[in-house]
């Protein structure tokens, strides 16, 4: 495993710790900002993506500046989208997990959204796949709820 040496939160570091990561899965990553999270991640194994997404271009666009070397080696990508308008892309083939950290259209506020989110969520998963938001100790696990939504992967 890899050490990082970029800059990186406390509380975003716990995520990260917490998540179920090992080599060579694929993780979608909702509400990337400027991609922290991410380069965290395919720092530590050699044989492991992220594609990560934001509703901001701004954000986006920093992203791909700060992980210019990790987009090159293949091991990253950035895309510009809010969640309920996601589409897994052509060139993308199915993720392990997702995991979102401070995204609105899943902390319950919105639920026609979040609604809209999910699915768009599970289309984009493997047939196990499982969905990790904060708001846990220090994230909590959807996989139970989207269980039931309608989509080719449950």
């Amino acid at each position: 495993m890899a050490v990082s040496k970029q800059k990186i939160s406390k509380r975003l570091k716990e995520i990260v710790d917490a998540l179920p990561l090992k080599k060579g899965i694929r993780i979608l990553e909702i509400g990337c900002g400027t991609g922290v999270a991410a380069r965290e991640i395919v720092n530590r194994f050699d044989d492991i993506y992220v594609l990560a997404i934001d509703r901001s271009a701004k954000a986006i666009e920093q992203a791909k500046k700060n992980a210019e070397k990790e987009i090159e080696k293949g091991k990253l990508n950035f895309l510009q989208s809010r969640i309920e308008d996601f589409e897994l892309p052509a060139n993308e083939k199915l993720f392990d997990f997702a995991f979102a950290v401070r995204v609105g259209a899943l902390d319950g506020r919105h639920p026609e959204i979040e609604k809209q989110s999910l699915e768009k969520i599970n289309n984009a998963l493997k047939k196990n796949g499982e969905i990790f938001i904060d708001g846990g100790n220090p994230l909590k696990k959807l996989s139970k709820i989207i269980k039931h939504l309608p989509g080719p992967n449950f």
